[in-house]
């Protein structure tokens, strides 16, 4: 077995991955809802407080979290948890959590470190520390807040949680925070910097992100008929739905993970990160399409060799078409294509990882789900083939999962199927 790739690099693999969304915290759990075509889109009554705000609509996690020793998680606001929880379900699902919550003891050697980001901290801090500068009030104001409020806020609690001492990299680039995390983590180890990363992204419900979406007319507003939104890529399509969540994967160096006999789920073949250059907001296919090209470079394959794509696919109007416009100008053909977005909403942060988790696992299951809510393809988006009706088998070698944010920021990961 090869090690290392022909230019030297070390190779890189996924030994565990976590995740929490409306789908579920396991893939037995998400595999039955996204076969059954579950949309777990809800409306907020909550929201009705905001009249000015036109939306109702989220996707939040009902299930209530674990409990936590309180010096454990004092630190940890809403999103700091949600990424702890998939952190945990990861280590488990790797072989490297103990029966007391800890990490075995050669994983606090340096050698292994973490890549995690968010939107932002939690906003239970954010409003504390807002409420003290508007009105001078103090009141739930302690040494603590700051801590959760503050943008690295995920990584820096899992690094103290897990006793972590390994390189930090956060990666708040809003809806490229979970991807971005992912990708860097892969060139940690693939440069030989770390045996062992734990990457990922995450994000709380947030009126505020949803009120942000809201403003630029990007946000749903079919609230009466929850069921029916997003629609990406469909003609009929009104915006997108904000989502809560985290995703974490266990990223590890091939010949480490062989050695300990690990169970590989993928190897992480290809990634690229740019930024567009261009506008804040608005999307370029040419520098998206350019993310694309180098992935597939660096993962030394053709185009054609990509089964599968995993789309950022928000609902937006400018986003799909963009999007869409980018795949076409690399692949060039009618690859298959559908948005996770379309079941549980846009989890900002936490969506690059949870889409490269799923992405991971239904490469491996053969089945690829369908977008919900497609009926007829915007004719401005471009001839892909957006798989519908009960989803999809493929046997696919390698899959692609792009995101792209606010800011013009790119990437795209390429994952491959591992085989003994």
């Amino acid at each position: 077995m090869e090690f290392t790739k022909s230019n030297g690099a070390r190779r890189v693999v996924v030994t565990g991955g976590g995740m929490v969304s409306a789908l579920g915290r396991d893939w037995p759990s998400a595999l039955q809802k996204l076969q059954s075509c579950t949309n777990c889109i809800r409306t907020i009554p909550e929201w009705d407080f905001y009249r000015k705000m036109n939306t109702r609509l989220a996707c939040p996690y009902d299930e209530p979290l674990p409990s936590y020793p309180r010096k454990k998680i004092r630190g940890m606001g809403r999103v700091a948890l949600l990424s702890l929880v998939a952190t945990e379900d990861a280590l488990r699902n790797a072989g490297f959590l103990l029966e007391n919550g800890d990490v075995i003891e050669e994983l606090k050697n340096g050698r292994t470190g973490i890549a995690y980001g968010s939107c932002s901290g939690s906003l239970s801090g954010i409003s504390t520390l807002f409420s003290f500068v508007k009105n001078g009030e103090v009141s739930g104001f302690d040494s603590q807040t700051y801590i959760k409020a503050m943008p690295q806020t995920c990584a820096c609690n899992l690094s103290v949680c897990y006793q972590l001492r390994g390189r930090i990299i956060i990666t708040d680039t809003a809806c490229t925070s979970g991807s971005q995390a992912i990708g860097y983590a892969y060139e940690a180890i693939s440069d030989g910097r770390q045996t062992v990363m734990v990457a990922g992204g995450a994000e709380e419900l947030s009126v505020v992100s949803a009120y942000v979406f809201d403003t630029l007319g990007a946000a749903s507003i079919k609230n009466t008929t929850p069921e029916l939104t997003p629609r990406c890529f469909d003609k009929d399509r009104d915006g997108l739905v904000i989502g809560e969540g985290a995703g974490t994967l266990i990223l590890e160096d091939l010949e480490h993970a062989v050695k300990r006999g690990a169970k590989i789920y993928a190897e992480v073949a290809g990634f690229a990160t740019n930024a567009d250059g261009t506008h804040i907001t608005n999307p370029n296919a040419e520098t998206q399409s350019h993310c694309m090209k180098m992935a597939l470079e660096n993962a030394g394959i053709d185009a054609s060799e990509i089964a599968y794509i995993n789309a950022h696919g928000t609902a937006t109007r400018n986003g799909d078409i963009s999007e869409t416009d980018a795949v076409y100008r690399i692949f060039n053909r009618p690859v298959p294509i559908s948005s996770t977005k379309s079941y549980i909403g846009h989890t900002l942060g936490a969506c690059g990882a949870i889409e490269s988790w799923l992405s991971i696992n239904m490469m491996n299951e053969g089945w690829f789900h369908p977008n919900l809510n497609f009926t007829q393809a915007d004719p401005a988006c471009a001839p892909l083939d957006y798989i519908t009706g009960k989803g999809r088998n493929i046997d696919a070698n390698y899959v692609m999962s792009n995101n792209f944010a606010f800011g013009g920021v790119n990437t795209s990961l390429i994952f491959k199927k591992w085989k003994e």
